[in-house]
Formats: structure tokens, sequence, C-alpha cells
């Protein structure tokens, strides 16, 4: 018997997947630690699809616009703990970060 091309799926149960699905979904989500004039610092990027508010960026002093990628910086060894680094959290551009 010849083989069949035809997807083995049940009609009516097609699965469109969600927005936030994918790579930006993935991408956004992978936070990483950078050293920078010898502190510690959490770096976390933000897709454009997931950049919903404006930000002024610290180190040029623009705007982050909603819609553009950037990532979100703050200290992960301050000395003031946890809760207070994450309030100190800045949205920079992503070539801001870079050079900085």
């Amino acid at each position: 018997m010849p083989r069949s091309n035809r997807p083995r799926r049940p009609r009516g149960r097609d699965v469109e997947p969600d927005e936030d699905t994918g790579l930006d979904r993935l991408m956004s989500a992978w936070k990483r630690t950078e050293v920078r004039r010898g502190r510690e610092y959490l770096v976390q990027p933000v897709s454009a699809a997931s950049a919903q508010k404006e930000y002024v960026c610290p180190g040029c002093g623009g705007t982050v616009l909603p819609g553009t990628a950037h990532v979100v910086v703050w200290r992960s060894d301050g000395v003031l703990g946890d809760a207070a680094d994450l309030a100190s959290r800045r949205h920079w551009h992503n070539h801001c970060w870079s050079i900085a």
C-alpha cells in the first residue's frame, strides 16, 4: 500500500499559535549577567513585540519608544538587597548599553 502524504491530524482541531509564542518570547526571557566597570549587572532583553511603554534611556537621554527592542538592566550585587536592585532597573537602547 502506498504512503499517504496527508497530515494525520483530526479535522477541526487546527490550533492557531498565540502571538506571544515564538522567537520573540524566547529571546525576551534570556537573562544574562554582565560585568561593567567592576560591577555585576543583570541584563534582560525586551523584544519589540513586548515593548509596550515609553522609557528614557540613561545612556543617551533619548526616548525608548514602544515597539523598540531594548534591554532592561539592574545591579545584581547591590548592598541594599534584591528589592532595591529591581526598583532601580533601567531601560536602555541596545546600542547605548553596548558602549556603556
